[in-house]
């Protein structure tokens, strides 16, 4: 066979797979392009225009430039709402990450030989199948002024009187993260396990070999090597916590009570929805949101990127 055909007909079988590849890509596509990159242009368009409804009066569209912009900007509403957020979504995550980290250790040792380790996974996994709908009234209950909570501290003799939890802007923070910590520690236990089970096993041989303890193991081995899926894991969660919006939207009835201190960046968007339908600030607030999201993003894997990268040379000088 000369080279010319054989050539040939190894170009053919490539674009052979490269036509199959794009079949199998085509319908993802369609849906993204319909159902993100349409209403991404649509949001981005709508949120240069004035376009509300006052009463049973309609205004707009008019467009106003950057006018939403400015207005979100300077009325200070933004920068409160976005430290609530981030303020809650810390109180949730740090516990989250830790716990995390701490189970997936433990399952994954093959030395500790945990017994039932079925049940205690499928338990910690189960808060992440309950709708946060129903999360949020079991906890508005039990913390109410005369329920469960503060039934039991007053008759104990802790409280002389009910705590009105809902009334203190450090409990209502301090419950919305405990319930995202709750809800979300055991998906983000799985994900790690995993990670560290497909870590070769004889990187930690060669360790234990060298007289590493426990915890030399955990940080210099398991961490480092683990990178990828914790970068994953704080990307999304920090993604799923801009985007805080079904618990503290149920506890405190859409108000952010107290003093609009539990508030976030998505309950701010929905109100603008829901109450004046006014559409071109909430496509701004939208755009602001994305804009977050995708600058956080990329500081935070630039920043655990380059940390997890400079480990190595730290260990060969060690």
């Amino acid at each position: 066979m000369s080279d010319k055909k054989y050539k040939h007909q190894t170009s053919s079988k490539v674009v052979s797979y490269n036509k199959w590849g794009i079949i199998f890509l085509a319908p993802f596509m369609v849906v993204w392009l319909i159902f993100q990159f349409i209403p991404l242009v649509t949001t981005i368009y709508n949120s240069f225009f004035e376009n509300y409804r006052s009463g049973l009066t309609q205004i707009g569209p008019n467009f106003i430039g950057l006018q939403n912009y400015v207005t979100i900007v300077t009325n200070g509403d933004l920068i409160n709402y976005s430290k609530n957020t981030m303020i809650m979504w810390i109180i949730g995550f740090i516990p989250q990450i830790f716990f995390s980290l701490l189970l997936a250790a433990w399952f994954t040792d093959p030395s500790l030989r945990l017994k039932g380790q079925r049940f205690f996974k499928t338990v910690i996994y189960l808060p992440n199948l309950i709708m946060a709908s129903a999360f949020s009234m079991l906890f508005f209950t039990l913390f109410a002024d005369s329920g469960p909570i503060n039934s039991i501290l007053v008759n104990m003799g802790f409280l002389s009187q009910p705590f009105k939890f809902m009334s203190n802007v450090t409990a209502v923070r301090c419950l919305v993260g405990f319930m995202n910590f709750i809800m979300w520690f055991g998906n983000t236990t799985i994900l790690l396990m995993a990670g560290i089970q497909g870590i070769d096993q004889n990187m930690f041989e060669a360790a234990e070999i060298d007289g590493a303890s426990s915890l030399q193991v955990f940080f210099r081995v398991t961490l480092p090597l683990l990178a990828p899926i914790l970068v994953y894991t704080v990307i999304t969660a920090m993604i799923g916590g801009l985007q805080m919006f079904d618990v503290p939207q149920i506890l405190t009835n859409g108000k952010g009570t107290p003093d609009r201190a539990s508030m976030t960046l998505v309950m701010y968007l929905n109100n603008y929805l829901q109450t004046s339908k006014n559409y071109g600030m909430a496509g701004a607030v939208s755009v602001v949101l994305f804009l977050v999201s995708s600058v956080l993003s990329l500081f935070v894997y630039n920043t655990l990127s380059r940390q997890y990268k400079e480990a190595p040379r730290k260990r060969d000088r060690i």
